[in-house]
């Protein structure tokens, strides 16, 4: 099945957009943070403020993946000097396993070709092996560790992964 993938653009796009996020990160996340941290992060992050500030005010582009007229994924991304960080990649519980994560990242790398970044990075949880594993396959290689303070006690203990992209 072929997934389409559409950028977020409207106030109804972004608020069908934190109703996934929000589902997707209390369904995935509970095995490696608390509650607590998860409903804190979705609030910072993850809520209709903080996306539309990030799209508004900070260059993110968000962008739903669909799948048989249903959105089952989002990813976010931004463009930076020759590179480009890929925020956030999640996909529905029962939609993972269906080659829809290796369609979303061609989907990445042609954006990276067309704008002419070298590079796709990103940051994952130290302790998230599935994820990890799920990078590693896709040509990214952790290049370092990274300890952010994101406030309220908590901190995001990351790998920071990186993935070249050849141009030519």
């Amino acid at each position: 099945m072929e997934i389409a993938m559409s950028k977020i653009h409207t106030e109804d796009e972004v608020s069908s957009l934190v109703n996934l996020a929000s589902g997707i990160w209390h369904e995935y996340y509970v095995s490696i943070l608390s509650n607590e941290q998860i409903d804190y992060m979705v609030d910072k992050f993850q809520s209709k403020t903080a996306m539309t500030d990030q799209i508004q005010n900070q260059g993110y582009e968000y962008y739903f993946m669909n799948a048989h007229g249903k959105n089952v994924g989002y990813i976010s991304i931004k463009q930076e000097e020759g590179r480009l960080f890929l925020s956030k990649f999640y996909i529905q519980k029962e939609h993972r396993g269906k080659g829809y994560a290796s369609q979303a990242m061609e989907f990445l790398v042609g954006l990276c070709k067309q704008r002419g970044l070298g590079l796709i990075w990103l940051t994952v949880n130290r302790y998230n092996d599935d994820t990890i594993a799920v990078y590693s396959k896709k040509g990214f290689k952790a290049v370092r560790t990274q300890v952010a303070d994101i406030g309220n006690g908590y901190v995001m203990d990351d790998f920071v992964m990186e993935k070249e992209i050849q141009l030519a």
